[in-house]
């Protein structure tokens, strides 16, 4: 159980969410399963995050349609050809409007699973689990989703609030001091 939460409130009217902030979120699943309104999960992660938090999160899934899909690590993947990856993952497990995706990394991995959020049936659930300090106190917050088109960054993309923000101070951890320097 997780001590010190702090609770932030995004207001944004009907599309309001909560921000928990605290150690050792990812060990209770009350968290998660109250912002989840369907039974299809899908979690999108990279390869790099998929070893370190990827068993932690299905755990707290358990009652959950649970479906994963591990993306390349980069920005270079920041991409449409990525994010089909996405739809076609969706539609082969006929994830329907109730669907929720989890983004669990960094600010690429949220990018692109909240722009496939806001596209797949114009729109689904999606929970933002930030791994770096940058994600944790920037692009998780705010709904700010995109991909990157002909080598411009963030070209293409869309406001999608998501329904919940958890950082985990325990990924802070397992950061090279560089990233948390450049958060």
């Amino acid at each position: 159980m997780s001590t010190k939460l702090k609770i932030l409130n995004v207001e944004l009217g009907d599309k309001s969410y909560p921000i928990y902030i605290g150690r050792d979120l990812l060990s209770d699943k009350t968290y998660l399963e109250k912002h989840i309104s369907g039974q299809q999960v899908m979690v999108v992660t990279n390869s790099k995050i998929e070893p370190l938090y990827l068993d932690k999160v299905k755990n707290l899934l358990g009652n959950f349609q649970v479906q994963v899909t591990i993306l390349p690590d980069g920005e270079q993947y920041k991409t449409l050809e990525t994010v089909n990856s996405i739809f076609d993952a969706l539609l082969e497990a006929k994830f329907d409007r109730s669907a929720t995706l989890i983004a669990l990394g960094g600010g690429v991995v949220g990018d692109i699973t909240g722009f496939a959020a806001a596209s797949y049936l114009r729109g689904v659930d999606f929970i933002q689990i930030p791994t770096t300090l940058l994600s944790m106190s920037d692009s998780s917050i705010g709904g700010k989703t995109a991909i990157d088109v002909n080598n411009i960054k963030n070209l293409v993309g869309s406001f999608h609030a998501p329904s919940l923000v958890v950082s985990d101070l325990l990924a802070l951890d397992t950061l090279p001091q560089r990233q948390i320097n450049s958060g």
